[in-house]
């Protein structure tokens, strides 16, 4: 991924003026380094659970993948969509991919880092929804037949 520094930047100010110690992330290569939270630039898979199965909260980027795994461990996300204008992705499809995902139980979106802190702030975050990590029978069956017509 593109580094996404709006994002990292706003969470490592908001650590450092609360004085949050147990932020981390995981910031990809390229972009700018946090001062006030623990990072890595890129995370083993073993590691990267862990992670998030220790985390109260996840903030990310809005990307499917990220929010999948946010319901599969049952863990609340709050979510900002990264922004062509801004180079930091090549188009706004996770404009589109909160759109989608808005409703779902523990799934929360800042249109911006302002609101990102906001939220932060305020803290009030339930617990995550949770989805199962395996395809339910009903989309198997809906597969198994468009392939056999």
């Amino acid at each position: 991924q593109m580094p996404f520094d709006r994002l990292v930047l706003a969470v490592d100010e908001w650590a450092g003026r609360t004085g949050r110690t147990d932020v981390f992330a995981q910031i990809g290569e390229g972009g700018e380094a946090p001062k006030h939270i623990g990072f890595v630039r890129t995370a083993t898979p073993p590691e990267y659970d862990r992670l998030v199965d220790q985390a109260d909260l996840m903030v990310s980027h809005a990307g499917t993948g990220v929010m999948l795994t946010a319901l599969t461990h049952q863990k609340p996300i709050l979510v900002m969509a990264r922004r062509a204008d801004l180079r930091e992705t090549r188009n706004d499809h996770q404009r589109a991919t909160i759109d989608r995902f808005r409703a779902r139980s523990g799934i929360y979106a800042a249109a911006d880092e302002r609101e990102l802190v906001a939220q932060l702030d305020q803290g009030d975050f339930g617990s995550g929804s949770g989805i199962s990590p395996f395809a339910s029978d009903e989309l198997l069956r809906t597969v198994r037949a468009f392939i056999d017509n």
